[in-house]
């Protein structure tokens, strides 16, 4: 009998101290998961404080070495990145330092070509990170047949050379303080704003979760092939998706590039495990309208994609209205004087901007990026009233419109 009570001590002794010792365990577990979760919130507390203490740096600096107006820049490197597009190095002239930009922006260039009465204003993105405080890249594709500024970049610019540039500026940037996971979409040369921002985040040692995917014909117009594929075996949170859409013989697909389509929703629905994303992209005006449209059709809020337009390809796209809307409709018509070089004219919606009826009618408006972006092209209104082709940037004055994105919706008289 008294064994039987030992044993039954025993089993009972052995059920408490397995009880006991599990419930250490549950809360060793807990404690571990818990400071393991402590752990993450901290790493990412600690990256948006140095962010912010960056961010704090940057705002001095650009206080101690900003500019406006414009700047004289040398052009230190000319870098062929083929494709017909080059890199630009540009190092102040004046030998100051250089103030920050947010990744994304683009500057403003106002070129003395030949042939050209007056400075011809172009906008180019700036490429390289916006922690990179030694030089300006900004990578220039030669337009054909008539780009006078591209042309004039790539034909007569070489290094040494002297160009006036106005401070970086752009409203599509990415907010380095955010820790959201980003969709970072190029198209062609379109690739410049987001690769800044992709080069600004692993330069910055943040793990924020990146997809990057770059989109062109082939091998022959990929630029920046080695830069990408460093960053992207140095980077366990970026994943690299290099879409081509006519591969040459030539090229390998799993070296070269990933996917033999073009970039779309329907490959970001294959390769992400939500839509839970920002959404950032630069590229053709027929690419970004179809993204856009089939990610809001895929649940991602407008405010989740930012797109970034240069060229008056954006606009135009959205100029034509198919033939069903318009029938036994009367096109509209106005006026539009242009007071200072006295010209009167009449826009219809066909014509498109008020840039492009100025430039349709040999009047010249200084003009930048004709996306609605860089304000190069704000133009006094005296009289009348404008609507806009595309939602432009910022606000402009009252009393103004930008003359890139705006049409007349009554008679118009501009201070041109």
């Amino acid at each position: 009998m008294s064994e039987l009570i030992l044993i039954a001590a025993m089993i009972i002794l052995l059920v408490a101290g397995l009880q006991a010792a599990m419930f250490l365990m549950k809360g060793w577990l807990q404690f571990s998961g818990q400071r393991e979760a402590n752990d993450l919130k901290l790493a990412i507390l600690n990256e948006r404080l140095q962010f912010a203490a960056m961010t704090r740096n940057a705002e001095q600096k650009v206080l101690d070495h900003g500019w406006s107006g414009l700047r004289k820049f040398k052009i230190a490197k000319k870098i062929p990145e083929g494709g017909s597009i080059s890199s630009f190095y540009f190092v102040p002239h004046d030998g100051k330092p250089l103030p920050p930009f947010q990744p994304g922006q683009y500057l403003t260039f106002s070129l003395k070509v030949e042939g050209h009465q007056r400075p011809v204003v172009r906008c180019y993105s700036l490429s390289d990170s916006a922690l990179q405080r030694d030089y300006y890249r900004a990578s220039v594709k030669r337009v054909s047949p008539s780009g006078a500024a591209s042309g004039h970049f790539h034909d007569n610019l070489e290094e040494g050379d002297i160009v006036d540039v106005k401070a970086p500026s752009g409203s599509f940037y990415l907010d380095m303080s955010e820790h959201s996971p980003v969709v970072l979409i190029g198209g062609g040369v379109g690739i410049t704003p987001v690769l800044s921002m992709l080069k600004s985040i692993v330069d910055a040692g943040s793990k924020r979760e990146v997809w990057f995917l770059y989109g062109v014909r082939n091998r022959q117009e990929h630029i920046m092939f080695d830069e990408l594929r460093q960053i992207d075996a140095d980077n366990e949170n970026v994943r690299l998706h290099i879409c081509y859409s006519s591969p040459l013989e030539s090229d390998n697909k799993g070296e070269d590039f990933h996917h033999d389509e073009r970039v779309s929703v329907d490959l970001l629905k294959r390769l992400l495990p939500s839509n839970n994303y920002d959404y950032y992209m630069c590229g053709p005006s027929a690419m970004m309208s179809s993204i856009t449209k089939e990610l809001n059709q895929w649940g991602v809020p407008d405010n989740r994609v930012h797109i970034e337009a240069f060229g008056p390809a954006s606009v135009k796209a959205q100029k034509q209205p198919a033939p069903e809307q318009v029938k036994d409709v009367k096109e509209p018509e106005f006026e539009v004087t242009f007071a200072r070089s006295g010209k009167t004219v009449v826009w219809t919606n066909a014509i498109g901007s008020l840039l492009d009826l100025a430039e349709d009618n040999g009047i010249q408006l200084d003009s930048g990026c004709r996306a609605g972006s860089c304000g190069t092209c704000v133009t006094a209104l005296k009289s009348g009233e404008v609507n806009y082709i595309d939602d432009p940037s910022g606000e402009p004055e009252v009393g103004t419109c930008l003359a890139c994105v705006a049409a007349p919706s009554s008679t118009l008289v501009l201070d041109a």
